[in-house]
C-alpha cells in the first residue's frame, strides 16, 4: 500500500444517493494519496441523468464527513479533463464500469491528458448489485409526498439551468410526458414536471375558456394526475379572481403538492391571451394586482409554494416600458417569478424585455411561454435569462386531430383495420400504465 499524502488522487463524484458502492471506491482511492473529491454541479447531474435529489452543498457536506476524504471541490463539467487538467493529480479513480458503453469515449480522453504530465489511471472493481439509479426508481414507485412535489420545482431552480414543463390535461397524458426520455448528442432530455392549463383543463371538459370551470374541479384532475406520477406541477389560474379567494386557493394548492401557481394581471371575464385586442381585454391596475400578490403571499403557509405573476402587456400592445415597469412592482410585491407572454411570431420582444429585466432582477425566476414563437430553440431562452420553459397546451392539441382522424376512418371505411396504423397496440397502453399487467 502506498504511504498517504505522498502522491495526490482525485475521484468524480455525484453522489446523490449515498451508498456502499460509493464508500468502497472512496476507501480504495484513499489508499494511494491525498484524496480529493471532485462533486458534480446540480446542473451538470440534471443535463446528463435527473435533477438530482439533494442540492450541491447538501451533498457536499455528506462527502466531506467520509472517512479518507481530504477535500471536496466542485466539477462544473460532465468530463473529468478540466478538473485533471488543473490539477494534475499523480492518480485519478474511477470504477471499472466505464470500459464500454457511453462512459467508454471519456475514458479515453481522461487516458490521453493523463499521459500528458505521467498521471496514471486506477481502475476500481465496481461494486455488484448496487447502484444510485436502481435506488431512486425504488423510492419513485413508492410515490412522492406533497411537500417533497411542492418543493421540487424551487429545488429544480437551484440548478440554473432551463427547466421544461409541459401540459398535461389527464393522468394519461401526465404518464406520457414523466415517463418520456431521450438523449441528444450526449445529453438527456426530459420533462421536469407538468403545466396545468386552464385552456386544456376546459377543452377536456367540453367548456369555454373563460374561467368556467371552478377550482374544486381543476384540483380534482390535478389530484389524479398526481396519483399515478412524481413529477412538479405549475397550475395555470388565470386571473386568480378575487383576492381573498384567491388566497384560499393557494392554501389548497399547498395541501395538494402543486409546486406553483401563475395568475395574469388581467380583469373581467378572462379570454384567451392569444386572442390579444382582437376581443375586448382589460388590464387590471398595478395597485389591485399587487394587492392580489401580497394577498396570496401573506396566506401561504410553505415558502417553497411559488406565486408567479404573468404579465400581459405586450398582448395588449401596452408597450415595453408598461412590461417593465409591472415586472418591477410585481416582484418588490414578493412575486416568486415572472410570465412574460407574447403573441408575436418572433421571440424579439420577449428577448428584449428578458435582457433588460435581468440587468435589474439577475436572479428572479423568469418563465416563457413559445406558442406563437415557437421557433425559438430553448438554448435561446437560457442565453437570454430564462428560467422555465412551458410548452402550453401541446398533448391536448395532438390528441385532437389523432382522435378526430381515427373516428373519420372507421366511419368511412366501415371497420378498424385501417386505423391501426395511426394508433398503438393494447400491449402498449397496458405497458404504460404501472399495475396493468
Amino acid at each position: 500500500m502506498i504511504k498517504k499524502n505522498l502522491k495526490t488522487v482525485y475521484l468524480g463524484m455525484s453522489i446523490d444517493v449515498l451508498h456502499h458502492g460509493h464508500i468502497n471506491i472512496i476507501a480504495k482511492a484513499a489508499e494511494y494519496g491525498k484524496l480529493t473529491i471532485g462533486l458534480l454541479t446540480d446542473a451538470v447531474i440534471a443535463k446528463h441523468k435527473r435533477a438530482p435529489m439533494l442540492l450541491f452543498n447538501e451533498r457536499q457536506k455528506i462527502i466531506e464527513n467520509i472517512k479518507g476524504v481530504s477535500e471536496v471541490i466542485t466539477q462544473n463539467e460532465w468530463s473529468y479533463v478540466p478538473n485533471i487538467r488543473k490539477l494534475k493529480p499523480d492518480y485519478f479513480v474511477h470504477g471499472d464500469d466505464w470500459t464500454e458503453g457511453p462512459l467508454s469515449k471519456m475514458r479515453e480522453q481522461v487516458i490521453e491528458e493523463l499521459a500528458t504530465y505521467g498521471g496514471k489511471l486506477i481502475e476500481v472493481p465496481y461494486t455488484r448489485g448496487i447502484s444510485s439509479s436502481a435506488i431512486t426508481e425504488k423510492i419513485a414507485a413508492g410515490g412522492v409526498s406533497p411537500e417533497k412535489r411542492l418543493s421540487a420545482l424551487k429545488r429544480g431552480l437551484y440548478t440554473n439551468r432551463l427547466l421544461r414543463f409541459i401540459e398535461a390535461h389527464s393522468p394519461i397524458s401526465a404518464l406520457i410526458a414523466e415517463n418520456e426520455k431521450i438523449i441528444v448528442e450526449g445529453t438527456s432530455r426530459e420533462y421536469d414536471g407538468f403545466w396545468s392549463s386552464s385552456l386544456t383543463d376546459s377543452t377536456e371538459m367540453g367548456k369555454p375558456d373563460i374561467e368556467a370551470l371552478d377550482i374544486t374541479r381543476r384540483l380534482n384532475n390535478i389530484d389524479n394526475i398526481f396519483e399515478v406520477t412524481n413529477k412538479p406541477l405549475i397550475i395555470d389560474f388565470d386571473t386568480g379572481g378575487k383576492p381573498e379567494h384567491f388566497a384560499l386557493a393557494v392554501k389548497s394548492m399547498e395541501r395538494l403538492g402543486i409546486s406553483a401557481v401563475i395568475i395574469e394581471d388581467k380583469t373581467g371575464l378572462k379570454k384567451n391571451s392569444l386572442f390579444g385586442n382582437d376581443v375586448i381585454q382589460s388590464q387590471e391596475t398595478v395597485d389591485e394586482f399587487v394587492y392580489k400578490i401580497k394577498s396570496a403571499i401573506a396566506n401561504r403557509r410553505n415558502d417553497d409554494f411559488l406565486i408567479i405573476a404573468r404579465i400581459e402587456s405586450l398582448i395588449l400592445e401596452k408597450g415595453m416600458e408598461d412590461a417593465l415597469m409591472r415586472g418591477r412592482a410585481y416582484v418588490e410585491a414578493g412575486a416568486d417569478g415572472i410570465m412574460i407572454h407574447s403573441r408575436q411570431k418572433t421571440p424579439s420582444e420577449i428577448f428584449e424585455f428578458a435582457k433588460r429585466f435581468r440587468l435589474e432582477y439577475p436572479h428572479t425566476p423568469l418563465i416563457a411561454v413559445p406558442t406563437s414563437y415557437n421557433k425559438v430553440y430553448e438554448h435561446e431562452l437560457e442565453s437570454v435569462g430564462f428560467n422555465i420553459v412551458i410548452y402550453a397546451n401541446h398533448l391536448m392539441r395532438a390528441s385532437y386531430p389523432a382522435m378526430r382522424d381515427v373516428a373519420r376512418s372507421i366511419l368511412q371505411n366501415g371497420r378498424t383495420y385501417e386505423a391501426d396504423k395511426k394508433i398503438i397496440s393494447v400491449n402498449e397502453i397496458l405497458e404504460l400504465i404501472p399495475g396493468t399487467k
